[in-house]
């Protein structure tokens, strides 16, 4: 089975065209070709021909389904269309996130592959005509990989101010030096967009300096990586440990303006918390069905599995879910596309609900599978972990907790009551 889409009554026929046509394409040309895609090439009792031979009919695959998204016109969706990309507004891209997302890897096959796609974001939007020629164009082209390192081990994710890592001008160029961590993408990159604290021995800047983005070539001398970080027991992961030491970088490269650092990450970061949601949405959705799918064929102490109480919860728990999830996250999507004052409260809010709602359902989808939920046979176990992880990426929930509480507060403090409707 696939994904189901109908038209939304009441929708811009214009995003609900864009739903179908991206559903037609998940359906058709992705799903049916997910261990061809993504799980052949990583099997591990084959001979290395076979393996090579198993990556090639991968790469092949992945290749022909680009140019067919190409072909519809939905390549880079979150882009600007003078740079390759789509141009969709933001409420557009919060109903087609959904529908790739329900596919495995369905994001990286229509270009949204993180952190690049992030990375081409703030190139877009901050770099010079000069920075979006050399990196931009080749990274949504596909040419280049890219990295986002802005984490610090000694410091907290969720606070961007305490970082440390710094760039001092010298002469014509910036020199960097720090420690990052969950560099994403940091094996395969060809350039890192690194966060900063930027000095100007001759500036006004104070001596902490003023937060700035610098891109910095992979092969620059002391971009050193020191290892790729396991995660939940794997032994290591593409999110890499770097030491930056004496990195010397043109002044060409600082992206944006010195003290735009922290802005244009929060502009990265706040779009992308909605995007990160309404992929949650897709998971969930496409756990939802494999967990009803099995509920109604599984036959287990003399009857289905779809009429045991405890299993009959689960898909009614997991509704609810899905349906709340889904519905908060659209309005606030709605909200930033808007510019409603209300959408960073709204943006909290999804950060904190969603993440765990995906949990729960993934959860209860992998009980009712048993011993295959856990398996590799099956996308849910790699979701289970996705979902854990989203409650600490982006800020953890304690942090969007505060925030929310805080906004609602200050609202009241200033006469006002909170406004659900707006």
């Amino acid at each position: 089975m696939g994904i189901s889409v109908s038209p939304i009554a009441g929708l811009d026929p214009a995003i609900n065209d864009l739903r179908m046509r991206a559903a037609r394409l998940v359906n058709g040309a992705i799903l049916p070709y997910e261990d061809e895609l993504w799980r052949a090439p990583r099997e591990a009792e084959i001979s290395d021909d076979e393996r090579a031979r198993r990556r090639r009919a991968s790469r092949a695959r992945r290749e022909e389904i680009r140019a067919a998204v190409a072909e519809a016109g939905l390549w880079a969706p979150h882009l600007p269309t003078e740079y390759g990309g789509a141009g969709l507004d933001f409420l557009s891209l919060a109903y087609l996130y959904e529908i790739l997302a329900y596919a495995v890897g369905g994001p990286t096959l229509f270009g949204i592959a993180a952190p690049n796609s992030g990375n081409a974001s703030v190139l877009a939007k901050y770099g010079t005509e000069e920075q979006k020629r050399k990196w931009l164009v080749p990274l949504v082209a596909g040419e280049l990989e890219s990295g986002f390192s802005m984490t610090e081990p000694e410091h907290a994710g969720s606070d961007p101010r305490s970082i440390t890592t710094e760039a001092v001008r010298d002469g014509d160029h910036w020199v960097i030096n720090g420690h990052k961590w969950f560099t994403s993408n940091g094996v395969d990159a060809d350039f890192f967009i690194v966060m900063c604290r930027a000095v100007d021995p001759s500036g006004d800047h104070g001596p902490s300096g003023r937060m700035a983005q610098f891109i910095v070539p992979a092969d620059t001398p002391g971009v050193n990586i020191v290892r790729g970080i396991g995660v939940f027991a794997s032994p290591t992961s593409d999110h890499c440990e770097i030491r930056y030491e004496d990195v010397r970088v043109p002044l060409e490269n600082l992206l944006g303006r010195v003290g735009e650092g922290h802005q244009a990450a929060q502009d990265r970061l706040g779009a992308g918390r909605v995007y990160h949601c309404m992929n949650a949405v897709g998971q969930m959705w496409r756990a939802f069905d494999l967990m009803v799918e099995r509920a109604v064929v599984r036959e287990v102490h003399g009857g289905l599995l779809k009429d045991k109480q405890f299993v009959q919860g689960f898909i009614a728990d997991s509704y609810l879910d899905l349906q709340s999830a889904r519905l908060m996250t659209i309005d606030a999507a709605d909200k930033v596309a808007a510019g409603n004052p209300q959408a960073r409260t709204a943006i909290s809010a999804i950060k904190v609900f969603v993440p765990n709602a995906f949990h729960r359902v993934v959860d209860r989808a992998i009980q009712v599978w048993g011993g295959a939920g856990v398996s590799n046979d099956l996308p849910l176990a790699q979701m289970y972990l996705s979902a854990r992880v989203l409650r600490l990426a982006d800020g953890p929930d304690e942090v969007h907790r505060i925030l929310i509480a805080k906004n609602v507060v200050h609202h009241y403090e200033s006469g006002g009551t909170w406004d659900f409707g707006a």
